[in-house]
């Protein structure tokens, strides 16, 4: 990957996370209790056939990124609002525990920090509450910032705007005002860092050990950040090296 070159030495200005299953594991089962949400959701409220349920569930979040986005494109009508609070009221939140570890390394880092999620506003500030990592982040761009308008009544009845298309990566950018060659997007799917290198952001997978197209790096972990990233980390070094260097200039100068 090629070096940004900065006048203050930094390459990165902002990390931009997605949530779930980058912050905390796949493991905490949260995705899979997620998933058989949608699937009630979809029997009870969508009247589906229920040996075509799982199999549709599956097929629809593959081709739009979100079970949900397929369902509103094949003309299914329903409450957002409504579908978020069943999908995500029963999750097993207890599983996620405070992480120190994760907190400590964002808040070393001296960029910008955001997270770009498809999932709606209440989850996403529970998640990071139970993760302790609330106040760690300066802003959060989810379901809302995409698709609803100020008012809260949603832009489109059938189009939802989400991850991994190139559109919604584009529309964060401009949200955020970033500048995709400075900053680095962490993302599991391997969908979302393909676009994501197509919007032309620095691209880490996480929770792999080996790269996918598009990435840039891949990480195990996102506990890994430093051994792998060690340079969004230069930036503040080199500032208090230059600090020191300053001082030391200043005392000779007072000295003379």
């Amino acid at each position: 990957m090629d070096a940004v070159v900065s006048y203050n030495g930094a390459k990165y200005d902002c990390l931009l996370f997605d949530l779930d299953d980058t912050l905390y594991p796949l493991s905490s089962g949260v995705n899979l209790a997620c998933r058989k949400n949608i699937e009630d959701y979809m029997l009870k409220f969508l009247h589906m056939d229920e040996s075509e349920v799982p199999r549709m569930c599956l097929d629809l979040y593959r081709e739009h990124g979100t079970t949900m986005a397929g369902l509103k494109a094949l003309g299914y009508e329903f409450d957002n609002d409504e579908f978020h609070e069943y999908v995500h009221g029963s999750l097993p939140y207890e599983t996620l525990k405070p992480d120190p570890v994760l907190r400590n390394l964002l808040l070393s880092t001296p960029q910008r920090k955001i997270v770009f999620t498809n999932s709606d506003k209440a989850h996403t500030a529970r998640v990071l509450n139970k993760l302790g990592l609330g106040d760690c982040f300066e802003g959060i761009i989810c379901f809302e910032t995409l698709n609803h308008q100020d008012n809260n009544e949603p832009i489109s009845k059938s189009h939802i705007l989400c991850k991994p298309s190139v559109e919604a990566i584009e529309a964060a950018i401009s949200i955020a005002n970033l500048d995709p060659k400075r900053t680095i997007f962490f993302d599991d799917s391997a969908r979302n860092i393909a676009s994501g290198k197509a919007a032309g952001l620095h691209t880490v997978v996480v929770g792999r050990s080996e790269l996918v197209p598009g990435a840039d790096y891949a990480l195990r972990s996102i506990h890994n950040m430093k051994e792998a990233l060690p340079e969004i980390w230069d930036a503040e070094a080199k500032e208090h090296h230059e600090q020191v260097l300053q001082a030391a200039t200043a005392e000779t100068v007072v000295r003379a």
